[in-house]
């Protein structure tokens, strides 16, 4: 029983962190309509510029300032460069996204190497859990995951800019009649999507292991995520996330964590037949 308890409670603050990158993944694929496959690569990313910045400053918290907006400005970058000239091509959106993400891959192992390296919990205390100690650092990354979500949507829905964000998810035309500046609302979506990424990864790197593949292992399950959510739907996705990866977390107290992730795809599967449209979405009328 203790057993199922821990790994509950493992899937349950890992699925904060996912919930915080597949809302990224999430505002890309329903503002723009692109299906980024590199956004795991973006949260592998975090996690390498965190461990450069302690290797440099020894500072692990500056990283939570600093990786932000590294990644607001290359989610930017990606969008104005890569992403707009296909931009009403679904088909060449994914291979290019696919492109971009060997890209990241290789060049991460070319400058990083490709040896896995840890990062120290930047807390060093534990607390007394059952027969074993528990890392205090979880319970911080879990608050920090949650208040980048809240923030999040208070930026959505409280600033002029989330309701310019909102307005063109709407009615794409619309909202350009109205005066809505489109492009800059792309650029920064998309930056903000790749930010949340790159956060995920800063808040993920104290639990797990740093290396150029580490997106690989994440983006399965906030895809699996973002359709159970409902595509666009972001407090479903993030809702999601948590529930997948609490499920997981319980299901692998019993078995090997790939019959967890078996169940997952299943789920996912059971739920594209059953409600296509998400288990948290409205159904149309």
């Amino acid at each position: 029983m203790e057993l199922v308890i821990l790994l509950a409670m493992n899937g349950l603050f890992w699925g904060l962190i996912v919930a915080l990158i597949a809302l990224g993944l999430s505002i890309i694929f329903g503002l723009l309509d692109i299906i980024n496959v590199a956004h795991g690569d973006f949260f592998m990313v975090g996690a390498v510029l965190a461990w450069t910045i302690i290797q440099h400053v020894d500072n692990f918290w500056l990283a939570f300032f600093i990786v932000p907006l590294v990644g607001l400005l290359l989610g930017a970058v990606v969008e104005r460069i890569v992403m707009r000239p296909i931009e009403n091509s679904a088909s060449l959106s994914i291979v290019a996204a696919f492109g971009l993400s060997l890209i990241i891959q290789e060049s991460v192992r070319a400058t990083f190497g490709a040896t896995p390296k840890r990062i120290l919990d930047p807390i060093g205390v534990t607390v007394p859990f059952f027969d074993t100690s528990y890392d205090v650092y979880r319970f911080v990354a879990a608050f920090i995951s949650v208040v980048a979500i809240g923030a999040f949507f208070l930026f959505l829905h409280k600033t002029k800019f989330g309701t310019w964000m909102r307005a063109v998810r709407q009615n794409r035309e619309m909202a350009v009649a109205m005066g809505v500046p489109s492009n800059i609302v792309f650029m920064v979506t998309f930056g903000l999507g790749t930010g949340l990424a790159m956060l995920g990864g800063v808040v993920a790197a104290p639990i797990t292991s740093v290396e150029f593949r580490l997106g690989l292992d994440v983006l399965p399950i906030c895809f699996i995520a973002v359709i159970i959510g409902g595509l666009g739907n972001l407090p479903g996705t993030a809702a999601a996330a948590v529930l997948l990866c609490f499920m997981e977390g319980v299901v692998t107290s019993f078995t090997e964590p790939t019959t967890a992730r078996i169940v997952s795809l299943v789920l996912m599967s059971v739920v594209l037949l059953l409600r296509p449209e998400g288990i948290f979405a409205e159904r149309k009328r």
